[in-house]
């Protein structure tokens, strides 16, 4: 491993030469195929978690009305049991063959594993097998989503100029909530024009099989791109001896002994975002049907305003993480949901409109402020050699333990409690992870990522920087 450790620690002289002018065209292509990849995914979550009370009358009949919502929650969770599988075995497999080979491979995977389940037959007509099609289909879905975030983010931060990588990562969350907007206001509209016993009986398949052609355009973006400037100038400078590094740092037990640091780092800023993140989009449209009351409708719609706030704001706040840094932005979100969280969950339960849509606006602002900086940030936790594996491995176990738990476990103890305030504490929990892994946290805004030299966008920026560095030189001898 030595072989790894003076590889990353190792820093080659900076010539004006080495500094990396990003190609435009490719960078807006490498950002829209990265995006595209998560509306994808979040088109499929923004259903699923719309379509619960529906899909547990269609694969678990027989059960009450708890148990079947605990049924369906718990193949959603299912789904992630397996995503720290795919992320131990798509992360690796990037660093050493490339992050777009990869990035196709994923693609296509959660493409199918959603189209299937718009063809999965109701448990009415074959039993016993629907609800194991339909978690075979999810653990498809979820083993491939193991490797699409940590490579997404990868790549648009390997793509990037260093200046405007908060700006420019922030566009796949953005792809993130729209997929998810987009998924939870077409099964809205399907709710409201079909009613209730059509979606039962065959309406709930439409948004699934939507899944199909959106991942063959996703497919053919991704074919089109190159590997991230980072990963092939490794390549050409390093050749064998950083393949040779790559082979050993991607052993599970090296990537943990060697950075766990970064990773336990990566993981609590992770459970900071996406505990708040499923808990809204996963769990709060049945929050507000099953433990409030409100209508089908009513619930969808107010979600539905989270997501468009985030949605408004997110490359907002993204713009701004470059230039007062992703720390203070964190920071400020994290303490502000210890504060507002059970709040709001009391304000959900007012009975009148204004209580719930003001907490959607906060819960949807506060999201923003963690969505923003997190594709920026995390990638700058580790050297290029080991980047996607790592990042991938701590994403996926932590969003496997914490994140796509969420709706399971907070349905569970508000059913074992009889207290709907449950989940303001459980975010309250989570906020304290996130400010303990913030503390840690080495800021990164404007710094090439760790083991690259510094990227922008043009070669007057290139000279700016080179005669900055020769100044800052200068000025230490």
């Amino acid at each position: 491993m030595s072989t790894l450790g003076g590889l990353v620690r190792s820093k080659p002289p900076l010539t004006q030469d080495s500094i990396t002018v990003v190609d435009q065209p490719m960078l807006k292509r490498a950002i829209a195929a990265s995006a595209l990849g998560n509306t994808m995914e979040w088109f499929d979550f923004g259903i699923y978690g719309y379509l619960a009370v529906t899909l547990g009358k269609v694969f678990y009949p027989d059960a009450s009305d708890i148990a079947q919502l605990l049924a369906t929650f718990g193949t959603f969770a299912a789904a992630f049991l397996v995503r720290p599988l795919g992320g131990f075995f798509f992360g690796p497999l990037g660093d050493r063959i490339g992050r777009q080979k990869v990035l196709a491979t994923t693609m296509i995977m959660m493409a199918m594993g959603t189209f299937a389940v718009g063809l999965i037959p109701s448990y009415a007509s074959i039993g016993i097998w629907a609800p194991i099609l339909l978690l075979t289909a999810r653990m498809v879905q979820g083993f491939s989503t193991g490797g699409e975030y940590g490579g997404a983010t990868t790549f648009i931060a390997e793509y990037s100029p260093d200046a405007r990588r908060g700006f420019l990562g922030s566009w796949l969350d953005f792809g993130t909530f729209i997929g998810y907007s987009l998924g939870s206001a077409l099964v809205t509209i399907l709710t409201a024009a079909l009613g209730a016993d059509a979606m039962t009986e065959w309406g709930w398949r439409i948004p699934f099989l939507i899944a199909g052609p959106m991942g063959l355009i996703g497919l053919y973006l991704r074919l089109k791109l190159e590997d991230s400037p980072a990963y092939l100038r490794q390549l050409e400078q390093h050749d064998e001896k950083v393949k040779a590094a790559s082979d050993m740092g991607h052993e599970i037990g090296s990537v943990f002994v060697k950075f766990w640091r970064p990773l336990l780092v990566c993981m609590g800023l992770v459970i900071l975002y996406n505990v708040t993140n499923y808990m809204i989009t996963g769990f709060l449209p049945t929050y507000l049907t099953e433990a409030i009351g409100r209508s089908e409708l009513s619930a969808d719609l107010l979600v539905l305003v989270s997501m468009l706030v985030v949605v408004v704001l997110i490359v907002f706040v993204g713009r701004l993480s470059d230039r007062i840094g992703r720390r203070p932005i964190f920071a400020a979100a994290a303490v502000l949901q210890i504060i507002l969280a059970v709040p709001c969950f009391i304000l959900f339960g007012v009975d009148n409109l204004w209580g719930p849509l003001i907490a959607c606006v906060i819960f949807g602002v506060l999201l923003a402020c963690f969505a923003a900086p997190t594709a920026s940030t995390l990638p700058s936790l580790f050297p290029t050699a080991v980047r996607y594996g790592a990042l991938s491995i701590g994403f996926n176990i932590a969003v496997s333990l914490f994140g796509g738990t969420t709706p399971l476990f907070t349905s569970a103890l508000i059913g074992a409690t009889d207290n709907n305030l449950v989940p303001g504490f459980y975010l309250v929990a989570s906020s304290i992870i996130g400010l303990i892994a913030v503390f840690y946290l080495r800021e990164s805004a404007g710094q090439p990522l760790p083991g690259s030299p510094p990227q922008v966008d043009t070669p007057a920026e290139a000279a700016e920087t080179y005669a900055a560095a020769r100044k800052a030189a200068s000025a230490m001898e």
